[in-house]
């Protein structure tokens, strides 16, 4: 008997002898038993898992992207919550927590934990600890009522906060000289002035800006 051409595919049937067929069902058949088992089942969904993949990294670096550029949190993550009220902890002198919020203080910055201002003699002082200790002496026992107006780039909710008698805890701030104005508010130009000419807090003395601070330890 001649050689078989390539395409055809034959078995044994025990009636009737060899029995030959050809054409695409011999060629799957062929194609299967010389195939990786399974192989051939499990491209498509290993091919749908890498797009799946790829698609949370993408979503992920358009987030950052998004928080990078605008200090905020994405809209369709959720919006702050309409009042955090409660007593506070302080973190440092523009940061508190209140019932599990970090709140940050909206339209303000004071000084780092660990920045250091200059005195009117010359001498170094811990300046951003006193701040943190000035905010800590004022919210002491008392509940605060906080009204969000966004996140910032560290998931931090930005709130105007006031103390039971209706003081602003910002323009408090400001007015007595333990923090500055900070991005494009204008709410308390007023009172920094008023501190800067009386000389209050952190002008009575040399110091640098808070936002300016924290560029300069990053660039170390």
């Amino acid at each position: 008997m001649p050689p078989l051409p390539g395409w055809l595919h034959c078995w044994h049937n025990p009636d009737s002898g060899q029995i030959c067929d050809g054409g695409l069902a011999a060629a799957m058949r062929i194609w299967r038993k010389r195939t990786p088992s399974g192989w051939h089942r499990r491209r498509p969904v290993e091919r749908r898992e890498r797009i799946i993949v790829l698609g949370i990294l993408g979503l992920f670096a358009l987030l950052a992207y998004l928080k990078g550029v605008t200090g905020c949190q994405p809209f369709w993550l959720g919006a702050p919550p309409a009042v955090v009220a409660g007593p506070a902890a302080v973190i440092d002198g523009d940061s508190i927590s209140i019932a599990g919020w970090p709140v940050r203080l909206q339209g303000i910055d004071a000084p780092e934990w660990e920045q250091t201002c200059t005195d009117a003699s010359g001498k170094t002082w811990a300046c951003g600890r006193a701040a943190a200790r000035e905010l800590a002496t004022l919210v002491r026992g008392k509940h605060l009522t906080c009204k969000p107006r966004d996140f910032d780039q560290y998931k931090r909710v930005l709130a105007v906060c006031s103390l039971p008698d209706g003081t602003d805890v910002s323009g408090w701030l400001v007015q007595q000289g333990w923090a500055v104005v900070f991005g494009h508010s204008s709410a308390y130009a007023a009172a920094e002035a008023e501190a800067k000419a009386a000389k209050r807090g952190l002008w009575a003395g040399t110091f640098m800006r808070p936002s300016e601070w924290r560029e300069r330890q990053a660039e170390q």
